[in-house]
């Protein structure tokens, strides 16, 4: 761990590195209760936004390339990219082989049907980590401590509406992911 987090307090800005360890530390925490690797929490936490900042035309060759990019919306909006980018630098250049961290990893930017245990983890984490402030961020943190899934939609739902405030279009993995949980949760 020591030698990641030495990675990313040089490849990273200062408030990104700390958000990264606010996650980690979450992520931890929510797996401890949900019965998930603490460490293998800890590790998809801390290094979920590997790429977070690299420029939109390199995330769109990474991703490109290596045939990452499922919609349009990418294509206009690079940085939706960067976890699915960064799972794929953790491997290559980390030798990160934890399937499980690099779809978490991968994951935690727009979601999608049917997460794991550990993508909700660090897509939650990544929401709720105390460096966050916003409005509706207490009620997600409070539902994380006893039912990670309505947190998870609670959490899903917080970035529809920001996204729609913005007038941005939304992902349809975040759309698609809100409503599997809904349906499996069985409402409808």
């Amino acid at each position: 761990m020591k030698k990641y987090l030495q990675l990313l307090a040089a490849r990273l800005p200062a408030g990104r590195y700390r958000h990264s360890l606010g996650v980690a530390d979450t992520a931890a925490g929510l797996a401890v209760k949900n019965g998930v690797d603490p460490e293998q929490a800890r590790l998809a936490g801390l290094l979920h936004d590997y790429a977070r900042d690299l420029p939109p035309e390199k995330l769109l060759d990474l991703a490109g390339a290596a045939g990452l990019i499922t919609c349009d919306l990418e294509r206009r909006l690079p940085v939706l990219l960067h976890g699915p980018v960064g799972a794929l630098l953790l491997e290559r250049e980390l030798g990160i082989t934890d399937k499980a961290i690099l779809q978490a990893v991968a994951r935690h930017t727009v979601g999608a049907p049917g997460m794991t245990t550990l993508d909700k983890i660090i897509y939650l984490a990544d929401v709720i980590e105390p460096g966050r402030q916003f409005a509706g961020v207490q009620a997600i943190r409070k539902a994380a401590a006893t039912d990670l899934e309505a947190a998870l939609l609670k959490a899903l739902e917080a970035s529809i509406v920001y996204v729609l405030d913005k007038e941005q279009p939304l992902h349809p993995a975040t759309v698609e992911a809100r409503n599997y949980i809904l349906l499996a949760r069985g409402g409808y």
